[in-house]
């Protein structure tokens, strides 16, 4: 059952379940909460292209739209709670997913609202990566939304946070590996989860590290020389998502995923004025892809 309002009027419309076919096929399923991005590289649009090429069925929650290119961001509009909680519920009393990943959500009332949900609903898998710093090194979130922010972040299997975000969450300047590590256990112990602390930001070339329980596990990675990496942020942490609900662990879950992001660079695909979008279809072939 749906409502939809029109001239002030609520319509109520009810569906019918279908009847489950002999034979019909089931996927894992993944939820993507995060913002639209209009040229595709990054938001829900490069975390449905990397579900789909990791194989699960992709489902989307729109925190924001954007309107942006490979040059910059130009204008946002934000979903409104109440709207972002109506496209929760749709999800989770349908198709119940399998994991989360959570990505662009600017304020506190957004926040709460997704706290709420997935709290509401059992929500598993939860992968969230804060973005809470742009490429430019703007803040994104805004002051209010740090508090709601640490409410949210305990729900989580895994937090993906680059450099300059793992600083913020830590309260500590990162200059180096150990500098990270010391970050990574300080956010883990913080929020009572796992912390992938990704490498880059001339901190190193492509290695990330994973603390949980206490330990640090590096996962070293070739950096490839393409400049165009918008998106490998959402893509990453939409990979990583993917391979926990189709049942791998997480050490596993972010090797396939670091390995699925190095394919999709070293494809070099090159579109746009400023740095560009991944090739995420790079190894999906057949007869609809000529």
């Amino acid at each position: 059952m749906f409502r939809r309002y029109m001239g002030g009027t609520t319509l109520y419309c009810v569906v019918k379940p279908c009847c489950k076919k002999k034979g019909s096929i089931q996927m894992k399923t993944a939820l993507t909460i995060a913002g639209s991005d209009s040229s595709g590289g990054a938001g829900i649009q490069a975390d449905i292209k990397t579900m789909t090429a990791n194989g699960v069925y992709a489902m989307s929650a729109v925190t924001a739209l954007t309107a942006q290119n490979t040059t910059g961001v130009t204008d946002i509009l934000e979903s409104t709670p109440y709207f972002l909680g109506e496209q929760l519920d749709a999800v989770f009393t349908d198709i119940f997913p399998d994991a989360v990943k959570i990505g662009m959500v600017s304020s506190a009332e957004l926040i709460t609202v997704i706290a709420e949900k997935l709290k509401q609903y059992g929500a598993k898998h939860i992968v969230v990566d804060p973005v809470m710093v742009a490429t430019s090194g703007a803040k994104l979130l805004r002051p209010d939304a740090m508090e709601a922010l640490a409410r949210l972040l305990p729900m989580a299997e895994v937090l993906t946070p680059n450099i300059p975000e793992a600083e913020i969450l830590s309260g500590l300047s990162i200059t180096d590996a150990t500098g990270m590590e010391t970050a990574a256990k300080s956010i883990s112990e913080r929020y009572g989860c796992a912390v992938l602390c990704k490498g880059g930001h001339q901190i190193n070339d492509a290695d990330d590290l994973l603390w949980r329980h206490g330990v640090g596990k590096w996962f070293r990675g070739k950096r490839i020389n393409n400049p165009n990496t918008h998106g490998t942020g959402c893509t990453l942490s939409s990979a990583i998502a993917s391979n926990l609900a189709k049942g791998y662990g997480l050490d596993e879950a972010v090797e396939r995923a670091k390995a699925y992001i190095s394919g999709a660079l070293a494809a070099m695909l090159d579109l746009g004025h400023g740095s560009g979008p991944m090739n995420h279809a790079f190894e999906l072939q057949g007869e609809f892809m000529k």
